[in-house]
This record gives C-alpha cells, sequence and structure tokens, in this order.
C-alpha cells in the first residue's frame, strides 16, 4: 500500500513538514512517482516515523531522533538512552528543589508578614554573599558584571540581600548595599566559589525582624530604628552592619511594597561562672 504524505501526515497526526524533515536526514525513503511528481510512503516509513514518536515521547528533540532512527548502532542506541536516564534525574532533582523552594518561599511569605515590627533573638543561618550596588549606583565593573550573569543562573535560589553600614544605623546617614546572597546548601549543590568579591557569612547572634517598605526609592536605615529601640531597652550591644533580604514585592493600596526581613548583629552576653 503507497501513501501521500498529506495521508501519513493523518494518520500519525503529525506535520507533513516534519515528514519531510525525517525525509531529508534518510530516516524515511518515499518513491516519487515520475508520472504525476507526487511522493508516496510505504508500510515501512510509516514504522519508522512510528519510531521517531516513540523516541519523541521520551524527550528526545527531532535533531537527536534522526540520528538515532538513521544512524545508531545497538551500543550507541543504548548510550543515547544512558545519557537521556541521566538527563531525566537531573531534571527530576531540580524540580525537586524548586517545590522546595516554593514552599519555603510560600513559609517566609506568612512569617514575615506576622512578624513585622516585632523582635527577638536568634542566629542567623551560614550563607554567601556579594554586594554589586551601593545605594543607587550599581558596580558596572567587566568582572562584577560576569559574576552577576552567573548568580542569575541560580534563580530563585540565590535571594535579594542588602546591608546597612552600624555607622548608618545611627548616624543619620543614608548609605545602604544590595546584592545577592546563596544558602550554604545550594553553594555545594551549584559548585559555587567562594572567593572575593564572594564572602561567606558566619552564623551569628542577632536581632532579627520584618519591615516594609512602601514607595519606589524609599528604602531607608530609618525603616530598622525601631530595632535600636529595641536594643537599647533591653542592653544589647550592636556588633556589626544589619543585614537581610527582600522577602516578596507587591502593590498594595496602589503603591509597591516591599517586605524585609532583617538581622542586626549583637554581641553575645558572656556566659556565667
Amino acid at each position: 500500500m503507497r501513501y501521500k504524505i498529506g495521508d501519513v501526515a493523518a494518520i500519525l497526526g503529525i506535520s507533513p513538514d516534519l515528514i519531510r524533515y525525517y525525509e531529508e536526514k534518510g530516516v524515511v525513503s518515499p518513491v516519487k512517482d515520475p508520472a504525476n511528481n507526487y511522493r508516496y510512503y510505504d508500510t515501512w516509513d510509516i514504522n519508522y516515523l512510528i519510531d521517531c514518536l516513540w523516541y519523541k515521547n521520551f524527550g528526545f528533540g527531532i535533531e537527536q531522533i534522526a540520528n538515532i532512527a538513521s544512524e545508531c548502532n545497538y551500543e550507541a542506541l543504548l548510550m543515547r538512552f544512558e545519557d537521556k536516564s541521566d538527563e531525566i534525574m537531573a531534571s527530576i532533582r531540580h524540580q525537586e528543589m524548586l517545590l522546595q523552594r516554593i514552599r519555603m518561599f510560600c513559609e517566609r511569605i506568612t512569617n514575615t508578614k506576622s512578624f513585622l515590627g516585632k523582635c527577638d533573638l536568634r542566629r542567623s543561618a551560614e550563607f554567601i554573599r556579594y554586594i554589586n550596588r551601593r545605594n543607587y549606583t550599581y558596580d558596572n565593573h567587566p568582572g562584577l558584571r560576569e559574576l552577576n550573569r552567573e548568580w542569575l543562573k541560580y534563580m530563585p535560589f540565590s535571594r535579594r540581600y542588602f546591608e546597612i553600614p552600624e555607622d548608618a544605623l545611627t548616624g543619620g546617614r543614608g548609605d545602604y548595599a544590595w546584592g545577592f546572597s546563596l544558602g550554604m546548601q545550594y553553594v555545594e549543590e551549584f559548585g559555587v566559589e567562594v572567593r572575593p568579591p564572594v564572602e561567606f557569612m558566619p552564623s551569628r547572634l542577632c536581632i532579627h525582624s520584618a519591615f516594609t517598605s512602601v514607595g519606589k526609592n524609599q528604602f531607608s536605615a530609618r525603616h530598622i530604628d525601631f530595632i535600636l529601640d529595641y536594643a537599647n531597652e533591653h542592653d544589647l550591644k550592636i556588633s556589626g552592619d544589619a543585614f537581610g533580604n527582600l522577602t516578596c514585592s507587591v502593590v498594595e493600596d496602589g503603591r509597591q511594597t516591599g517586605y524585609f526581613e532583617v538581622w542586626l548583629p549583637i554581641e553575645t552576653p558572656d556566659a556565667p561562672d
């Protein structure tokens, strides 16, 4: 039985262009009728195309499929599928990490809003970070541009990170810095190199809280004055720059509103004798 290209396309539910592609790659070999110049495909051609569809549903691309169907020997076919198995396992791992990250993000959104303006003492987690912006100016140094592009690949596992220098907290200055941070579990997962300007940040005892900043260019050290009040009320001595992360940015009452989690390092109380 002979079939025109439109018939084959209808039987298999694929486009004539895809059939022509596989013909160009030598997967199928239709016979041209000299009388009318039509190409005719036989049952074997359709079988080969069914094989191609079978490979397609494993996630192979059309070029890979053409190679498998027209060139692969037994050993090469096995290698192709072993490579695909590794690729799928990596994809599963990434999807599991994304699911975990989404759940953590939802938890962080809930906790940040419920903790606005409140303070407690807790240790910060270990992480790495780098700074690429001070106040409103980005560092456009070529080396840092390359680092920025590399770290953007870590999204959404990296986080928007800020620091407020200790002297800006009490001196009335508006200085602050922005960059990205990455938890240690992801540093190992992605094999991130930790060298300047990337720095390791150890766990520290901190006053922990959350705040909002409403409107464009309104972020300021003054947003955490309430934490300084808490430190004074509880005789806690500040011992470093405030730091934290943007939890999320949303629109509330028609204005852009950022929710932030913040940590302010304090001196560790002396252990009792």
